[in-house]
């Protein structure tokens, strides 16, 4: 018996190894694979104004908006699968029915919106040397758009653009895309010229 207790007690003692406690992971988002810029050409009939846009956004012309027809032929989404990300965009002839005033302060109701949900919002003049003007609204925080912005003549045109994630807003993951997208934009922005 004593034999069995001696080699119960041996065998435990052997098991027993001082391995430090297992220590989590921390936590980690997956990798983004960038994809390479190179800028194509958007014209199209139905739109008074060309931009370059990188290859790898697709244009995708919006035929139904919440099951009824679009305002403008020229409402549009550059969607791109790579960052599953959309940028929407809409067009509105400056008419009397929507003059320029209309169409800014319609501009800044939804950014409120969005804001409601955000940290911060910031606002930045942007322009360019085709005479097109306009402004970006960037949100920081839990905000379903990281990013609106709106150009115009002033006169005769204006376009509304807004970017959007495919996904849950999880603002620290989110972030390297959003600032690779924002050059997008800056780029389309610095194109952008009326027709």
């Amino acid at each position: 018996m004593i034999r069995i207790l001696l080699a119960v007690s041996l065998f435990t003692i052997a098991s027993c190894k001082s391995e430090p406690p297992g220590v989590p992971k921390p936590r980690a988002f997956p990798k983004v694979e960038y994809p390479q810029r190179s800028e194509v050409a958007f014209a199209s009939e139905d739109c008074p104004f060309t931009f370059n846009y990188p290859d790898y956004f697709e244009v995708e012309l919006k035929t139904s908006f919440f099951g009824e027809e679009p305002d403008n032929p020229c409402w549009f989404d550059l969607h791109s699968n790579t960052l599953n990300a959309k940028i929407h965009c809409s067009y509105y002839k400056i008419s009397d029915a929507d003059p320029f005033d209309k169409l800014v302060r319609d501009a800044f109701t939804m950014a409120n919106k969005i804001n409601q949900r955000s940290n911060f919002m910031d606002e930045i003049r942007v322009g360019n040397e085709n005479g097109v003007g306009g402004l970006i609204m960037e949100f920081t925080g839990p905000a379903a758009s990281p990013m609106h912005f709106y150009l115009s003549d002033t006169t005769e045109h204006f376009l509304k653009g807004s970017l959007y994630f495919n996904t849950k807003a999880r603002p620290d993951s989110l972030a390297p895309i959003t600032e690779f997208i924002k050059t997008d934009i800056a780029g389309i922005i610095n194109s952008f010229s009326w027709q």
